[in-house]
């Protein structure tokens, strides 16, 4: 059906106001947040719009039950809607947070209330699901949710870019970090821990342990770098075998290693694992069908044995009880103690009691 207007005199010769026919559906596109009711409240039509934020059919709704009139007030029938028309500001008893504005106005019988969503309502349309779609072209709520999805565009490609950008600190840190050649810990990773630890107010105690590979340099002189590079990497498999997940392993050098083993005092504890590991280290490793065979020189430096924590100190006493490894024939394990600085043999590994 189209919009048609009449106009013309009556009986007495007087001129008649123009009568407006429009098609609902097109009425609706203009004026998506209305409603018609009767003079008692019953709601006749209401547009798609409000009918999504009610979230139900409006039609043979009572208007009063549904919203509560802020302006004006006590508001109880609409028969008294002057022809004129009458400002009106309600919102939704279930709702209380969603308030309209607008105007009612007597037309044919019957009330019709166009309404405009209110702040509240803006602050709410992700809940409601509305878009630009919902609203008059001729509304301001159109521009403003154009402004809100530019603005939720630009926030999302802020965060991702701030994500990816945080993803890219991460890996570069990571490799700052990290060996590339066997995966573990670096020098620096290693230092950084250590700095860690001996700066907390209330200092986790720990156990340090140097590991220098033995007969490493026969394996590159004898069956080249590549031969090397991959004993190196089983070495490394093997450490992180023998630690925990709050351990540290890193290779510091070519063949030089550092493990610190966090809340471990126990000499006992740690002279196991080193000699599970020198066990593990001097079993053949194949490649390319010859036999890689290395062993470790191990010494290993306590913190609760110091008044005074130094990083500098600790792998320099750990260093000397590797030393003394060597010194003793190699593939064994040491336990730093200040006679060991002199040449003297290391005291047997006490379990604490």
């Amino acid at each position: 059906m189209h919009a048609t207007a009449e106009s013309g005199a009556d009986d007495r010769g007087t001129a008649k106001e123009p009568v407006l026919q429009v098609p609902m559906a097109a009425f609706d596109r203009l004026a998506p947040i209305s409603l018609w009711a009767l003079t008692d409240g019953t709601i006749t039509h209401a547009g798609p719009t409000l009918g999504k934020i009610v979230r139900q059919d409006l039609a043979g709704q009572d208007l009063f039950a549904l919203f509560d009139f802020r302006q004006p007030r006590n508001l109880s029938t609409l028969e008294a809607i002057p022809p004129a028309g009458l400002r009106v500001l309600l919102r939704l008893r279930a709702d209380p947070a969603i308030g309209f504005r607008g105007l009612a106005l007597p037309i044919g019988g019957q009330v019709f209330m166009q309404l405009a969503a209110g702040v509240s309502l803006l602050e709410h349309l992700g809940a409601f699901a509305l878009t630009a779609a919902d609203f008059s072209p001729a509304d301001l709520t159109s521009e403003i949710l154009y402004l809100l999805e530019a603005q939720a565009a630009v926030l999302k490609q802020s965060r991702d870019l701030n994500r990816r950008l945080e993803e890219a600190r991460a890996r570069a840190r990571k490799q700052a970090l990290t060996d590339p050649l066997t995966g573990l810990w670096n020098r620096r990773a290693m230092l950084d821990l250590l700095e860690t630890l001996i700066a907390a107010r209330k200092p986790e105690p720990f156990a340090l342990m140097q590991i220098d590979l033995d007969h490493f340099k026969r394996v590159n002189d004898t069956l080249g770098h590549a031969a090397g590079d991959h004993v190196l990497r089983q070495v490394a498999d093997i450490l992180q075998s023998e630690t925990r997940r709050e351990d540290l392993v890193a290779r510091i050098g070519g063949d030089e290693f550092v493990l610190i083993f966090r809340s471990v005092t126990d000499p006992g504890d740690i002279d196991a694992i080193a000699r599970r590991i020198i066990a593990r280290l001097e079993e053949p490793i194949p490649f390319e069908g010859h036999e890689c065979r290395i062993s470790a020189s191990i010494g290993t430096t306590f913190s609760q044995h110091y008044t005074h924590l130094d990083v500098d100190r600790l792998l320099e006493d750990a260093d000397v009880a590797t030393y003394a490894s060597k010194r003793a024939g190699r593939g064994c394990h040491h336990i730093y103690s200040p006679r060991l600085r002199e040449g003297g043999a290391a005291p047997p590994p006490e379990r604490a009691s």
